[in-house]
């Protein structure tokens, strides 16, 4: 049968983008303080912003997924480093908060002072419980204690041995409480036989009074996820016990042999896991029967982002807020009920109201976050200002770096896909997300929406010519540093 080329043209379905369309406003009566962006990214995992920062090299290390997580959001480590180091970077995020920590760094007492002093400076902690006689707490080391101490001489003659410890059924202001009145930073948790169970510290009580938004598990832990590829199941178990969810870290994850070996993955790795990236129905469809169950949330977006080369090189794509459409429609045709996440090609809080409108539950930046302080990589000075290190994990440069080839040397992929440069510098975390949270608020307000759900119901796209986009502009005024008068 003769294939119908010109019908390729003249039946090719519309392919919009953020620059596409704004929120037609409605009639609102929601102030924008009044408006709730919590959101639940899986089943399981809730978040109090819809916020979640990208896994790449130059974006999301501890750093940046402690920082988010304490403003309500999430962060995702990325893959391009080795195993070893992704689950400690997991176990620091972790470790930053909880009101029992339970994975305790401890010291014996016949080790000697350089051992803890290393130990302190290896996990970023201060203090050190010290035990003996499987776990059972003899003393306590910390910063004060080794400051002046010989490093050679060993931690028993340093340690502080009247310990004041709590059992395990110590609520937090009942720790506060022996905290003030001993005057003490840290709290053992010991049983009735005073083995260590875990340690309360006053900087992890106070935090909960400072970021009452942050995302937590059960345990007080703030929430992590991690991206992995799904042909590198061993680094998917490696992973598992320390984070809330992993992330498909797949340009093209409508590919047979990738939904084979996710299924495997999923099989085998007990914990939540986000397919993607898509931007079709057909390939939401065949993920969600390919994975049978076991998709948690799904990626949407296929070239989109400000470092990706995709679409350009390859003339394929799927931009972010087509595909947010596409993946809504598929599962409203199957019937299930899972999370998009629309990832890419977001530069303000409105392109981000467009994908929520769309259907996407959340919002994945790496650009935005890219300029943070925390992320990965030092300032650069240029021309007077200030700017960070941003990449495409598509990139040659990240391409070549260690554990990075799984997802680009396959003999389709002997392309770079991404390119690096400089972002502007932001300032810190919490800063940009407040900024990006009230930029959002506003634009539920226009549309008269009170949450995220609500904006699926009541907002209202407006088609927006080329000529438009350059009106919404600021045009006709000269501004600052534009030009001398």
């Amino acid at each position: 049968m003769p294939v119908d080329f010109y019908s390729k043209l003249t039946n090719a379905r519309g392919v919009y983008t953020f620059r596409d369309f704004v929120l037609v406003p409605g009639r609102s009566d929601v102030e924008p303080s009044k408006v709730d962006l919590s959101i639940n990214l899986t089943k399981q995992i809730h978040l109090n912003l819809p916020l979640v920062s990208s896994p790449m090299d130059t974006v999301t290390e501890s750093d940046m997924a402690i920082a988010l997580a304490r403003e309500g959001g999430l962060g995702i480590i990325h893959r391009n480093m080795p195993i070893e180091e992704q689950v400690e970077n997991a176990k620091r995020v972790k470790r930053a908060e909880s009101f029992i920590i339970r994975d305790v760094v401890t010291i014996t007492p016949d080790q000697k002072i350089s051992d803890a002093l290393e130990l302190m400076h290896n996990k970023s902690i201060s203090g050190l419980p010290v035990v003996s006689d499987g776990d059972r707490i003899v003393g306590i080391l910390t910063k004060r204690d080794v400051n002046f101490a010989d490093p050679n001489v060993s931690v028993r003659e340093a340690m502080t041995s009247e310990v004041i410890v709590a059992g395990p059924e110590v609520t937090i202001e009942e720790a506060k409480k022996i905290m003030n009145k001993r005057k003490v930073e840290k709290l053992p948790v010991v049983d009735k036989n005073r083995k260590l169970m875990g340690l309360i510290t006053i900087k992890d009580v106070y935090s909960r009074e400072r970021f009452p938004l942050a995302t937590r598990d059960s345990q007080g832990r703030l929430l992590v996820g991690a991206a992995v590829s799904p042909y590198d199941i061993e680094r998917a178990k490696a992973l598992e016990k320390h984070v809330d969810l992993l992330v498909s870290d797949v340009a093209h994850f409508h590919n047979t042999n990738i939904l084979e070996a996710a299924k495997k993955l999923t099989n085998e790795v007990f914990v939540e896991f986000i397919a993607g990236n898509l931007g079709t129905i057909e390939g939401t469809k065949d993920t969600i029967e390919a994975l049978d169950g076991h998709v948690a949330g799904i990626r949407a977006g296929v070239g989109s982002g400000s470092i990706c080369v995709t679409s350009e090189v390859t003339k394929a794509g799927a931009p972010t807020l087509f595909a947010v459409s596409q993946i809504a429609v598929a599962l409203q045709e199957l019937g299930v009920e899972i999370p998009i996440i629309a990832d890419g090609g977001i530069r303000a809080a409105g392109d981000g109201a467009l994908a929520l409108a769309a259907g996407a539950s959340a919002i994945m930046m790496g650009n935005v976050f890219a300029g943070c302080t925390e992320s990965p990589g030092g300032l650069i000075k240029i021309g007077g200002k200030y700017y960070k290190p941003y990449r495409g994990m598509g990139s040659m440069a990240s391409r070549q770096k260690r554990f990075a080839m799984d997802r680009y040397n396959q003999p389709a992929k002997g392309i770079a896909e991404g390119v690096e440069g400089v972002v502007p510098y932001r300032g810190d975390v919490s800063t940009v997300v407040e900024e990006f949270a009230s930029g959002l608020r506003a634009s539920f307000g226009y549309a008269g929406a009170t949450s995220v759900k609500d904006l699926w119901q009541k907002a209202k796209f407006g088609a927006v010519t080329a000529a438009g986009v350059d009106e919404m502009r600021p045009h006709s005024i000269i501004l600052p540093g534009e030009e001398k008068i």
